[in-house]
């Protein structure tokens, strides 16, 4: 069964693709003021040198050597702006004073996302508050269970006790049971009554 090419409309043009969700910012939005945007511009200037350099070799190299006229090599002009751009960068860097972690400059070179060793540090230091949490409600609950014991046998050191767990804030201990008399081990202590 043969099918009419020409006569299906044309599909429609993909949406541009959203910016990556770790881009600092969109690429359409100006740079941000001062030294920082006029570095952020020389980067980028440099990126498109570079860029510029590499395809001129590419395109030198597969033409044909024999062919006359091939229009001269570009490739010093190429090489000397990537060298106007470093020598820019190295000027700018005189009047910047912000320091770059060593990690986030070697993960750089490892072609590794600088915005994964945040997120790293982040849910690690997340996790370890949550693990400190779980250990600051183990103590207290462990201090309450041992006042309450403390109590309970000792009943004498009520007070000190009921004093020192309302000094730092927390509730006093309540104790209740139903198996004794008055003064008794089964004695109710409720909020210090």
């Amino acid at each position: 069964m043969a099918r009419n090419f020409m006569s299906t409309p044309p599909a429609p043009a993909p949406a541009p693709a959203p910016p990556a969700p770790d881009s600092p910012r969109e690429s359409e939005s100006p740079p941000p003021p001062g030294v920082q945007g006029d570095l952020e511009m020389e980067l980028m200037g440099l990126a498109n040198a570079l860029y510029n350099l590499g395809t001129t070799v590419v395109g030198d190299l597969t033409k044909e050597k024999d062919k006359p006229g091939g229009g001269g090599k570009q490739v010093g002009a190429r090489v000397n702006d990537v060298i106007n751009h470093l020598a820019t960068l190295d000027d700018m860097s005189q009047a910047i004073d912000t320091m770059i972690p060593m990690q986030v400059l070697m993960d750089i070179d490892n072609s590794r996302n600088p915005m994964l060793l945040t997120k790293e540090r982040l849910e690690r230091a997340a996790t370890e508050n949550q693990f400190m949490n779980g250990k600051i409600h183990a103590i207290d609950s462990y201090k309450k269970y041992l006042d309450e014991a403390l109590i309970q046998n000792f009943p004498e050191l009520r007070e000190y006790l009921t004093d020192a767990s309302t000094a730092d804030g927390t509730q006093p201990i309540k104790l209740e049971e139903d198996t004794g008399g008055a003064g008794g081990p089964g004695t109710h202590f409720a909020n210090g009554a």
